[in-house]
């Protein structure tokens, strides 16, 4: 909601055009994309929504095909994540953390904001691809994971930067690495999982924008460009820097590789778990 209303005001200064915000929650974004994608592909409806987009056709049943009927534009921004322990944990950094889970298959347990949720995902993409056995612990939402973490009563969690900064610079937390596929400009002293010792680990938590599927070229193009140009500009970097947020602004042709592919991965993930579509 946030980033639509913000990039929403900005296309309204470059085009002179209103663009009025009508944020539709529920069933992890897909309601909204669901509207969008039966639509009219005329450029005047645009889904803006988080990388839950890829996760969501492997957990439910929609009532579009997201290939066809979505168009992916450009990814705004990234809300980098980190793999963040409670301190009394006796681990510094990701290898430490995996040699100390493996003498305690089971023993440690790890939070979520819900089952499905990119947070549950991406801590059993870890545990896949390194081997650990740990018990999932889903919540209601971020700051409740968060605060079960700081309290204690998990061992670790993956949350953006801006859920857990203010806990781990005054050592409630401690982070050990940032999980995205690239250092993030937020925390450019930490490294990511894969340079901890877990090459091919990369999870980004990303917003973008989306047309309904049949939308003219030109019309995407015109988006793509504008987006880039908002996202992109060093007010605007610094601005949602400060957030913790890294600006993107990427092209069509490399947002709809991404989106392909994290649909395809996700979906091995949810399949190895039994997660079955509601």
């Amino acid at each position: 909601d946030t980033t639509g209303r913000f990039i929403g005001g900005k296309l309204n200064q470059m085009w002179g055009q209103p663009v009025v915000a009508d944020n539709r929650p529920g069933a992890g974004g897909s309601v909204a994309s669901d509207l969008v994608a039966k639509s009219p592909p005329d450029g005047y409806t645009i889904l803006v929504n988080s990388s839950g987009v890829v996760i969501t056709p492997s957990l439910m049943k929609l009532g579009y095909d997201p290939h066809k009927d979505l168009i992916p534009v450009s990814m705004a921004f990234i809300s980098p994540g980190v793999m963040v322990v409670h301190p009394s944990l006796p681990v510094k950094n990701v290898k430490e953390l995996i040699g100390f889970a493996k003498k305690r298959p089971n023993e440690l347990f790890y939070s979520s904001s819900g089952q499905g949720s990119a947070q549950h995902l991406s801590m059993a993409l870890f545990c896949q691809m390194t081997g650990l056995q740990m018990t999932h612990v889903p919540y209601k939402g971020t700051a409740p994971s968060v605060l079960d973490l700081i309290a204690g009563r998990v061992a670790v969690t993956v949350a953006s930067v801006v859920s857990t900064r203010p806990h781990f610079t005054t050592g409630k937390l401690r982070a050990l690495a940032t999980v995205g596929n690239k250092r993030t400009p937020a925390l450019p002293e930490y490294p990511t999982v894969a340079e901890s010792g877990v090459p091919g680990f990369g999870v980004d938590q990303w917003y973008a924008l989306f047309l309904p599927g049949g939308t003219n070229k030109e019309i995407v193009t015109k988006l793509q460009e504008a987006i880039s140009k908002i996202v992109l500009e060093p007010q605007t970097r610094k601005m949602m820097l400060a957030q913790g947020m890294d600006s993107v602004g990427n092209t069509q042709a490399e947002f709809q590789a991404i989106y392909n592919g994290e649909i395809a991965r996700w979906g091995k993930v949810v399949k190895s778990l039994g997660l079955q579509p509601n």
